[in-house]
């Protein structure tokens, strides 16, 4: 009897046992394969050690795998499916890796994961459609990838999820719903901004039952009315619904929304009246700017908000006086109400908020302005009555120069010894290798960026955090805020290591992973944020290979032949450094006049970089660091050990005009300093190979952003920027450039916009200099851009600078209409002629403009633009205005429209060029459309979690 009962239950138990050691095998086997497609691995993981014991980033419980935390590892090779096999799998972030390729829908079979975070991996295709599987999920962060299609309505399954970040990625289609995102109750979150969603925000998205903190939904192209279901979640802290194209009312319970402190709304073509927000008494950032209002009278709730930090309200159709008590709400920095029709009196002599550091009431109706005599805040009232009147004070009627970023940084260090190559000096003044990357704070409490105060508050916080939770950690520095072109606060930060030059993986997956789960948590002045980390380089003597370390016992001659195989190694090791020693010296020592390259180039200041280092910058040229490819070759990014991307521009090999566009694009480019010209950081020409390592400009080319194609909108006043900035790069080449150079292939795919849209004129590869002998022309076989060519060059043979002008000119007509310069067979120019009519408004011109650009008012001085464009386009060069003279016309319409053009310096008046700009984190580009990319970083948020 008791054998037949102990019988079974051993069985049972042998069965538990194979099954528990059948799964910890699929465990190992699992992680072998993420090692086998993974490149670069970290030590240890080989075949040899047991993966809960030794392997890096790996935790278990009783033998079972529970969490993979691999950030910034330098990993690549995509996520294989294997990682299905880990079902007891609860944590899993690989943020900040370039593993590329697809994500694996073998993922939603891991039901008891909780944190599902892919931060700034360059993953692309869809998210999986059965994403909703993973029902433990109380985070998925799958931001800054490069995801398409929609978002898939299984995720309304995700019962307990409440951070969800889909942000800065290229979704497409309408908000889930029924099932979708309405049934994610429980959620805190939902960063969905920086994509392509369209359609109708539902009214069905919002009940009352939600505890939703965060709604982002900025920068798409949803269109429709915000519903009137968003005033029932009076959980809201902040929304951002700007640059979209909404439409109709506000909704008149929008001030139910008592929690809120910021409110972004603007951007759209929301109308009606401007909405009453009595009654939201914590708000203290609202910006309305960009609408297209009814003309409203000036709300009373102005005054009565006690929280308010910063008000926009921009272009809102505003009428009448503004109360005097706005501007002693005690908290008050910014006030921006340009372009209304606010009129009578402005006071602000009665008791104004101390920290009142801006008034911009720029093209309205004033009369009159009563102050205190001690008035020390930036107002400016350009374009208003009293600026007219004799006597108005020429302080407040200029429009004042762009004020220049602080130069903060905390702590600040009088370290007086310097460190070598690569090396960057800390807060103790020893020297290391940091970890770095940046903030992207999406909701400040604050509008300037020269707070030092609250700055050296979240320096305090980061350095307490630090100091508690990371010994490795020897100090920190924050240093150069500045806004971005989303408005978000950009700060960066380095982290340097405690008595050592470079921190371990272990030790870089803890400080990157602690800011991609969110654990650091500044105060609420600073939000939410989003965090990229930059490629880390580990330093000298820090191992990260996973090569594995074979230790045997090797007896007799085998002892022998290992040592003599070491000597060797070692011998042909050192032989291969003397030659780098060689190279770097003389980098051209073998440059081959036969291959089609011509003469050894003669260069200036231009760093020489060996095919080695160029590979570990781009992860050995990976497919994922590919951004682009042209006639030339490809275009690979990069990051140098000092944290700054790099663009690499790579020809293919035996291209004989490759190299002679390579050679060309050296000479030039070494010897231009310019801030509207892309600069070279240096070369490579080694192991037969050629590339150009250019700085990364990071919103890409001016045509893409006409196109549409990278979601940038620009208006009149920055269009007049960018072809200014444009401008005096050429005039740059043409006139202070040694020798100076005709570009030759002037167009938009050619100019290039940082993030701040400053205009960089790119690509030199058909560039030619002019010599001592021929100062007027250079003869040569025609080369050049369809539609941008100078005619009097295609019949003559003979490139002259106003060849450069000619397709300046038809880059001033791309601006304003966003067509190419062939459309529907037909040229830009013919198109604009026939339809121009200089006795109407505008020229008769509204049918070919872009309809983006404004309208009406908004477009002063666009007469004259035409008129400079058209005479750049002449058909002989001699009827053209120089370079110069263009430079000189496009500062007078700056200057008509209110816009200083002294903002960006000019080469007649300017002797800064040389160093202009080296520091810049930008990109360049080669001889084709190469780059779409946005300026997006891989972005996480900041919050109570």
């Amino acid at each position: 009897m008791i054998s037949e009962i102990i019988q079974p239950l051993f069985l049972l138990i042998i069965f538990i046992q194979l099954s528990i050691t059948t799964s910890q095998n699929n465990d190992r086997v699992a992680l072998l394969a993420l090692k086998q497609t993974w490149k670069d691995t970290p030590l240890k993981w080989n075949d040899g050690s047991d993966p809960c014991g030794d392997w890096v980033g790996i935790t278990c419980n009783n033998s079972r795998v529970t969490q993979i935390v691999l950030t910034s590892a330098g990993l690549t090779g995509g996520l294989p499916g294997d990682i299905g096999q880990l079902t007891e799998l609860e944590y899993l972030d690989l943020s900040y890796n370039d593993l590329g390729g697809t994500l694996t829908t073998e993922i939603t079979k891991l039901v008891k994961l909780t944190n599902l975070i892919l931060i700034g991996c360059n993953l692309i295709g869809t998210i999986p459609s059965n994403i909703g599987n993973l029902a433990s999920l109380t985070d998925l962060s799958l931001n800054n990838n490069r995801f398409t299609g929609t978002i898939p309505a299984s995720v309304g399954k995700l019962n307990n999820l409440y951070w969800l970040d889909l942000s800065v990625n290229q979704l497409t289609g309408s908000l889930p719903v029924s099932p979708g995102l309405d049934m994610l109750t429980s959620a805190g979150h939902f960063h969905l901004g920086d994509n392509k969603l369209s359609g109708d925000i539902p009214p069905s998205l919002f009940n009352s039952d939600m505890k939703l903190i965060h709604l982002l939904l900025d920068n798409n192209h949803l269109t429709g009315k915000i519903p009137s279901t968003l005033g029932l979640v009076q959980s809201l802290d902040t929304i951002r619904l700007d640059r979209n194209s909404l439409s109709g009312d506000v909704p008149s319970n929008i001030n139910n929304l008592t929690n809120v402190h910021e409110m972004y709304l603007s951007n759209n073509i929301l109308t009606g009246l401007v909405p009453n927000l009595t009654g939201m008494e914590a708000l203290y950032y609202l910006d309305l700017s960009n609408n297209t209002f009814a003309q409203s009278n000036v709300p009373l709730w102005f005054s009565t908000l006690p929280s308010l930090t910063t008000l926009k309200m921009q272009n809102t159709n505003l009428v009448g006086e503004l109360p005097a008590a706005l501007f002693s709400i005690p908290q008050l920095q910014n006030v921006d109400i340009s372009n209304n029709l606010i009129n009578g009196s402005l006071d602000i002599s009665a008791n104004p908020s101390k920290q009142l550091e801006h008034v911009n009431l720029q093209n309205n109706l004033i009369t009159d302005f009563r102050q205190r005599s001690q008035y020390t805040t930036e107002l400016i009232l350009v374009n208003n009555p009293i600026c007219a009147e004799s006597g108005a004070s020429n302080r407040f009627c200029v429009v004042p120069t762009d004020v220049t970023p602080t130069s903060y940084m905390s702590p600040r260090s009088n370290c007086k010894s310097s460190c070598g190559a690569h090396l960057i000096q800390s807060p103790n003044c020893r020297c290391a290798y940091p970890f770095t990357g940046h903030f992207f704070f999406k909701a400040t409490a604050f509008s300037s960026v020269n707070n030092e105060t609250i700055y050296d508050s979240l320096y305090d916080y980061l350095k307490s955090f630090f100091q508690a939770d990371a010994s490795f950690v020897d100090s920190l520095s924050l240093s150069n805020p500045t806004r971005d072109l989303n408005n978000y606060l950009v700060i960066k930060l380095e982290v340097f290591p405690n008595g050592k030059k470079s921190f371990d993986v272990n030790e870089i997956g803890s400080v990157s992973s602690a800011l991609s789960q969110q654990t650091v948590k500044p105060n609420n002045d600073f939000n939410t944020y989003t965090f990229i980390a930059e490629i880390y380089i580990l330093g000298p003597g820090v191992a990260k290979s996973n090569t594995g370390i074979i230790i045997g016992s090797i007896v007799g001659g085998c002892v022998l032949v290992v040592l003599l195989v070491i000597a060797g190694l070692y011998a042909l090791r050192q032989k291969g450094r003397a030659e780098r020693a060689v190279q770097q010296s003389q980098p051209f020592a073998h440059w081959d006049p036969a291959g089609g390259t011509g003469g050894v180039p003669q260069l200036k200041g231009a760093r020489s970089f060996t095919f080695e280092e160029l590979s570990k910058y781009t992860g050995k040229f990976s497919e994922t660091s590919e951004i682009g490819a042209g006639g030339y070759g490809n275009v690979y990014k990069g990051s140098l050990p000092n944290g700054q991307l790099i663009a690499i521009k790579r020809a293919r090999t035996g291209s004989t005009q490759g190299g002679l566009e390579f050679k060309t694009e050296i000479e030039l480019l070494s010897r231009v300093h310019h801030k509207n010209v892309v600069g070279l950081i240096g070369f490579c020409f080694d192991q037969d190979e050629q590339m150009l390592v250019y700085e990364y400009i990071v919103n890409g080319t001016l045509k893409d952003i006409l196109s549409g194609r990278s979601g940038i909108r620009l208006d009149w006043m920055r269009r007049l920027k960018i072809a200014l900035g444009a401008a005096r790069g050429l005039q740059y080449l043409h006139d202070l450039a040694d020798p100076p150079i005709i570009h030759r292939d002037v167009k938009t795919n050619n100019i290039l916009l940082d993030q701040r849209l400053v205009a960089k004129v790119a690509d030199f590869g058909l560039s030619k200099p002019l010599s001592d002998d021929n100062m007027s022309h250079v003869t040569t076989q025609v080369k050049g851009t369809l539609g941008y060519m100078d005619p009097e060059y295609y019949m003559t043979q003979q490139v002259t600078e106003k060849s450069d002008v000619y397709s300046f000119g038809i880059v001033m007509l791309e601006l304003i209409t966003a067509r190419n310069p062939i459309h529907k067979g037909r040229h830009i120019v013919r198109e604009v002629k026939q339809v121009m009519n200089k006795n109407k408004e505008l020229y008769n011109l509204h049918e070919v403009l872009d309809p983006t650009i404004g309208s009406g008012s908004q477009l002063k001085g666009l007469e004259r633009f035409v008129d400079l464009s058209l005479k750049c386009v002449e058909e002989r060069g001699n009827q053209r205005p120089s370079m110069s003279e263009v430079v000189k016309e496009l500062e007078v319409i700056m200057t008509m429209v209110g816009l200083s053009p002294d903002n960006e310096p000019s080469p007649s008046t300017s002797a800064t060029y040389e160093g202009a700009g080296k520091n810049n984190s930008d990109h360049p580009y080669s001889n084709e459309t190469l780059f779409a990319y946005s300026g997006s970083f891989p972005h996480l948020k900041l919050d109570q979690k």
